[in-house]
């Protein structure tokens, strides 16, 4: 079969039950849930591409759309039409067969007893020929008549977006937001808007999906595409020098770099005036999380660019880039939002789930009391603790006495179990890397004989199988683990946040410690507590710090004994050695300065990265060891962009010179024009 018969044959309708509960119905612009049913129409696709789109409708809406239709326009007829129908259940398939009847009734009523013509029953074949030809004149005046009924008519005019869901007042409000300093100025400007709208009386948009673009760095959506990826693509679609762009790109700002050029192209003129959605936008974004191939990331720009005014595509390739450059995060925006959503992110880290308690049924009107809690299964911020640099500190913040926990050299990992799946998280939500963990999978089920669900923190090290003892951090990594035959991974487990159904992040760290160790078996070697004792006094602490020192360990971390899980809160303490005595204890190391990155932002063009190593007599070549981010204030930083003597490569392999061995990761913008020539700075850990 062909691809235009394929296409011919396929049906005008499709049903499903939502598997995700992203995609909004195209009437009430509200989610259709993950579970619920759904039903589509296809549509030509406005983006361009092979075959049709589908607009996904709740299906009370989509019949209540049938009703205000013309009378020649296709709508469903019978289950015929419906790509999907025998997915759905009995249940469902009644109900939309209940509202085709209805449909019908009602337009008998509008029309005069007269309905759109159903396609006749097919009747027995009498003679081969003659039915033959007959079909064949019923197909074509079909085709005919389905053509008659999918011309737009040209006497209605389309209707005019809400100015509320407009790309260029999402724009304004990111620019409002930019252009003030403080924490409630930002929060004002969001509130002032989701509450008035741009008509100053009412707003009409979709908060949530405002929302998903506004913070666009904490929407799972991965793209693939780095700064100069971006230039590549945007140097064929202009015609461009692309040595240009990427040299326009040093200034630091990669959607300035694209606008500037989109400006001056011969080849693709900008749009006059911006009537992109903020909806087109967004399934724009999503759609191009599914491209990986140049060429097809191209014709889907390409889609785009003839709505896109230069201001337009600008904001468009920041939010690929994750940040809007207004000054503004998570907090800024949902406090705008609702007095309660950003302690619910903060447990939750579910930006749409936030949404879904903040705002009522319509998307629009706030909800009265959102409670911040926790989802199994979705990684959840983890507590985090502030330096302490004294025992007297440690009791002023923790007067009623504290835990006081080993602080281990691993890596943090949070554990989750629904059942007999598992998901393990690390300190940045991301999932553990599956050479460190897949074995705990046959071991906490007997650690935790009746925990069904649960969610853990902990910390996994590589430990000495026969003295116990954790091993250097660093370990971890799939090739050294195997230098170690004596060695295996360790779950020690500190607090848990999550146990069989019941969230525990609003008891006290007391109480979850109790319920911890009432139901965790240890297994040797394999899953145990983490080391603790209960502090009262402060001479009992200093010993405690001495004795962690003492045995080269990281250090430790306090939690008063009443306080509650705080996702994303700096509560707890922590006390290492770097801390103590003015930081006379801290590691640190003398490294020449090999090489620096431009900055971005503020320090677009400026160096502000700056590629620290050491020579190497046996290799007779200087060696990379870190890059250091800060330790400068803007005065020094601009003293050193004179003082530092570099040759510019623009991280290209083929210009690293041959005196410096580095990575491909590590491969600076500049370089030293003689090493040995350079400053040496003391970096401390």
């Amino acid at each position: 079969m062909s691809d235009e018969e394929q296409q011919e044959d396929q049906k005008p309708f499709a049903v499903e039950v939502a598997k995700n509960g992203r995609a909004a119905c195209k009437k009430c612009k509200e989610k259709c849930n993950t579970g619920a049913v759904r039903i589509a129409k296809l549509m030509f696709n406005p983006f361009g591409g092979a075959g049709k789109m589908k607009a996904w409708h709740h299906v009370d809406c989509l019949f209540e759309a049938f009703l205000k239709q013309r009378q020649t326009t296709k709508r469903i007829e019978s289950p015929d039409d419906i790509d999907g129908w025998d997915t759905i259940s009995k249940e469902d398939q009644k109900h939309i067969l209940q509202k085709i009847d209805e449909t019908d009734e009602a337009f008998i009523k509008k029309h005069g007893g007269s309905t759109v013509k159903k396609s006749p029953k097919k009747q027995p074949n009498t003679s081969p020929s003659s039915s033959k030809a007959s079909n064949t004149t019923r197909n074509m005046v079909e085709k005919s008549e389905e053509k008659i009924k999918d011309e737009p008519d040209k006497s209605e005019k389309p209707t005019e977006p809400n100015k509320d869901d407009l790309f260029k007042e999402f724009r304004r409000l990111v620019a409002d937001i930019t252009n003030v300093s403080s924490y409630l100025e930002k929060t004002e400007c969001v509130k002032d808007m989701f509450t008035k709208g741009t008509n100053g009386k009412q707003f009409k948009g979709t908060i949530g999906l405002w929302c998903r673009l506004l913070l666009p760095g904490f929407v799972k959506r991965v793209y693939n595409l780095k700064n100069k990826q971006l230039v590549k693509l945007f140097s064929r679609i202009f015609g461009a020098d692309q040595d240009e762009m990427v040299e326009d790109l040093e200034k630091g700002d990669i959607g300035e770099t694209i606008q500037t050029f989109y400006e001056g192209s011969a080849k693709v003129k900008p749009a006059k005036k911006s009537d992109l959605t903020i909806r087109e936008v967004d399934e724009f974004l999503e759609r191009l999380t599914l491209l990986t191939k140049e060429d097809d990331q191209i014709d889907h720009f390409k889609s785009i660019l003839p709505k896109c005014t230069s201001n337009d595509l600008k904001a468009i390739i920041r939010l690929i880039k994750g940040d809007l450059r207004m000054g503004a995060g998570a907090k800024h925006i949902l406090d705008g939002v609702h007095p309660d959503a950003y302690e619910a992110y903060q447990a939750s880290r579910n930006l749409d789930a936030v949404m879904e308690k903040c705002l009522k049924n319509d998307g629009k009107t706030r909800s009265k009391n959102v409670k911040a809690d926790i989802t199994l299964m979705t990684p959840v911020l983890p507590m985090l603790a502030e330096a302490c640099k004294s025992v007297e500190y440690a009791f002023k913040k923790c007067p009623a006495g504290m835990y006081s926990e080993v602080k281990y050299d691993g890596e943090r990992v949070q554990v989750h179990k629904k059942g007999s799946d598992f998901k393990y998280f690390t300190r940045n939500l991301k999932p553990v890397l599956p050479h460190k963990i897949n074995h705990f999978e046959e071991y906490i089920p007997k650690a935790f004989p009746h925990g069904k669900d649960l969610i853990l923190d902990s910390e996994i090290l590589l430990i000495n199988t026969n003295t116990g003892e954790p091993l250097p951090f660093g370990t971890l990594g799939v090739h050294k683990k195997s230098e170690f035959k004596d060695a295996c991974v360790c779950l020690f487990v500190f607090d848990c946040i999550y146990y069989n159904g019941e969230s525990l992040i609003h008891k006290t760290i007391k109480e979850r410690k109790k319920i911890l160790s009432e139901n965790m078996t240890e297994i040797t070697n394999h899953i145990v507590f983490s080391e603790m004792e209960e502090i009262h006094d402060p001479k009992d602490l200093a010993k405690m710090i001495a004795k962690v020192l003492q045995m080269g360990l990281e250090g430790l971390v306090l939690k008063g004994l009443n306080t509650t899980y705080e996702p994303g809160k700096r509560h707890w303490l922590k006390i290492k050695k770097d801390y103590l005595f003015g930081g006379a204890m801290a590691d640190s190391a003398d490294l020449i300065v090999l090489g620096a990155w431009y900055g971005t932002g503020k320090k677009g063009g400026m160096m502000s990265i700056f590629l620290m190593g050491c020579y190497d007599p046996h290799t007779k070549k200087f060696r990379t060891v870190t890059k250091v981010h800060t330790g400068h204030d803007d005065q020094t930083l601009a003293k050193l962009q004179d003082e530092l003597n570099m040759v510019k490569i623009s991280q290209d392999a083929s210009k690293v010179p041959s005196w410096l061995k580095c990575t491909k990761t590590m491969i600076p913008d500049l370089v030293a024009k003689d090493p040995k020539k350079q400053p040496v700075w003391e970096i401390t850990e």
